[in-house]
């Protein structure tokens, strides 16, 4: 089990408030627990998926997640729903109380590092919302910030292409980043939190167990 001790107090000291649990789903239900009527908006994350935070905040808040129009591992197949649904969900989220969003990587040292495609996620954690939570699981630790942004370009980036189907080098391979010029590349840009942006209340949910990619 990774010890997340570090984290959490690098985190602490840089504005953030961090609250560290065993398991996914001890997490989603703190997170049932703190919000209640609000708006909730949610970027592209196994990881949220995989801890079914969606269906339980959906409970007692109203959540905006392009990922429910669609099955996004068939978004570009003919059958998919009208893509503008898609464009106005992302759009939507972008406007909620709060945002959550996973990570690609996470430094020991407090850094947060997300990459996308479409770039709505990483606007989303910039601006726009009272709040902005990060849930991030052990597997996506790094210990300083070059690694974790070799992580998140080497690791993460080429999973969640292979999974999306996409013909790329690195969905092809999936073992690095070959810095493609594909159409189909998803990798289009990337931002680092070092500190909680202005303005804005940041909290970062750590996990202990595995999740997302």
């Amino acid at each position: 089990m990774a010890d997340l001790t570090k984290v959490k107090e690098n985190l602490e000291k840089k504005g953030f408030i961090v609250n560290v649990f065993d398991t996914g789903a001890e997490a989603t239900a703190h997170l049932a627990s703190e919000i209640s009527d609000k708006t909730v908006g949610f970027g592209g994350s196994m990881t949220l998926k995989e801890i079914g935070l969606y269906e339980e905040l959906s409970k007692n808040n109203e959540v905006v997640w392009h990922w429910k129009l669609v099955d996004y591992n068939n978004l570009f197949n003919e059958k998919t729903k009208d893509p503008s649904n898609i464009r106005a969900a992302r759009d939507a989220a972008m406007h909620t109380d709060i945002y959550i969003s996973s990570a690609n990587a996470l430094a020991e040292t407090g850094e947060i590092v997300n990459i996308d495609g479409a770039g709505n996620r990483v606007a989303s954690t910039l601006w726009g919302h009272s709040k902005v939570i990060f849930v991030i699981s052990a597997n996506k630790l790094e210990p300083n910030y070059e690694k974790a942004v070799w992580r998140a370009r080497n690791i993460a980036a080429p999973k969640r292409a292979a999974s999306l189907n996409k013909k790329t080098p690195c969905a092809i391979k999936v073992d690095k980043c070959y810095d493609c010029n594909s159409d189909e590349r998803i990798c289009r840009g990337m931002v680092t939190i070092w500190k909680p942006m202005q303005f804005q209340e940041f909290e970062v949910v750590l996990i202990q167990e595995d999740h997302g990619m």
